[in-house]
C-alpha cells in the first residue's frame, strides 16, 4: 500500500521546480490508460511533488475510440482527487484540463462549437495518432484558432512522420500551433530516436512547454534517476521561452 505521508527519496540533481506546472499528467483515477485508483493518483502526484512541482494541470485522454471523456467523466474524478488532497492537508494546485485526440469525434466537437477544456486560458493540449498524420490536421488547427483557441500540440518529437519530411513541422509552426515536449523524451525513455528528436526541437528553441504526460510509476523513476534531464530542461528555462511558469 502506498502511504500518503512518507515522501520518496528522490535524486537531488533533479529539480524541476523551475517550470512550476506540469501541464501534461494522466493522474486522474480510472478514466484513461493512466492511474487506475485514487492511491495510485496520490503516490505519483507528491512522487512529482518531491521533483518540485506544485502545481498540476491534469490532461485526461479524449480518445473516443477508447477513452469516451467528457465533463461527466472528467469532473468527478477531478474530485475526488482534490478531496483526497485536502484530507491529506496537501496544498498542491490541481486543475482537469484534457488531451484531446485529433480524430472525427473532435472534429465533431469543433463543428458543434462545444466548449473544450482548457491548460489555461484558451491552450487546448491535442495530439496525433503515432502511425500517421490526421488527413484533416490543417483543418482542424484553423477551425480551432478561428473559435478562439491556441492549439498546443502534445510530445511531437514521438511523432516519426514530423521528422520524416521537415517541412510538415514547419507548416504547424507556421499556423502559430505551440509545441509541448515530454520530459521523460528528455531522459531518453522512449529511445534514443525521440531522444535526439526532443534534442532538435529544444536546439532549435520551439519548445513552449514541457509536461511530465505521468502514467504509471515507470514514468517517474525515469524522471528521478535521469542524468541527462536536468541540462536539457535548464536550457529551455534559460531561453525565456518556456510558458509553463505562466499557467
Amino acid at each position: 500500500m502506498f502511504s500518503f505521508f512518507k515522501r520518496n527519496k528522490t535524486n537531488a540533481a533533479v529539480d524541476l521546480s523551475g517550470i512550476c506546472t506540469d501541464m501534461h499528467s494522466h493522474l486522474l483515477p480510472g478514466i484513461d490508460d493512466g492511474s487506475p485508483d485514487l492511491a495510485t493518483s496520490l503516490h505519483l502526484l507528491k512522487g512529482l511533488q518531491d521533483l518540485g512541482f506544485q502545481n498540476f494541470i491534469t490532461t485526461p485522454h479524449i480518445l473516443w475510440d477508447l477513452y469516451k471523456n467528457t465533463n461527466a467523466t472528467i469532473e468527478p474524478a477531478r474530485l475526488e482527487l482534490q478531496r483526497a488532497l485536502d484530507v491529506d492537508a496537501n496544498q498542491a494546485k490541481l486543475s482537469a484540463a484534457a488531451e484531446y485526440m485529433i480524430d472525427d469525434y473532435f472534429s465533431g466537437l469543433l463543428q458543434q462549437k462545444a466548449p473544450l477544456r482548457c491548460l489555461k486560458g484558451n491552450y487546448v493540449l491535442v495530439e496525433f495518432s503515432f502511425i500517421n498524420l490526421p488527413f484533416d490536421w490543417k483543418q482542424v488547427f484553423f477551425d480551432m484558432q478561428i473559435q478562439g483557441y491556441q492549439p498546443v500540440l502534445a510530445h511531437p518529437e514521438r511523432y516519426p512522420y514530423l521528422f520524416q519530411k521537415n517541412t510538415i513541422l514547419d507548416e504547424i509552426l507556421d499556423m502559430g500551433v505551440l509545441l509541448q515536449v515530454n520530459l521523460n523524451s528528455l531522459t531518453g525513455y522512449y529511445g534514443k530516436a525521440i531522444l535526439q528528436q526532443a534534442q532538435v526541437l529544444t536546439a532549435k528553441g520551439i519548445v513552449s512547454f514541457l509536461g511530465s504526460d505521468l502514467h504509471h510509476e515507470r514514468h517517474l523513476t525515469a524522471l528521478r534517476t535521469s542524468s541527462t534531464l536536468m541540462p536539457l530542461v535548464n536550457k529551455l528555462l534559460d531561453s525565456g521561452k518556456l510558458l509553463n511558469p505562466s499557467l
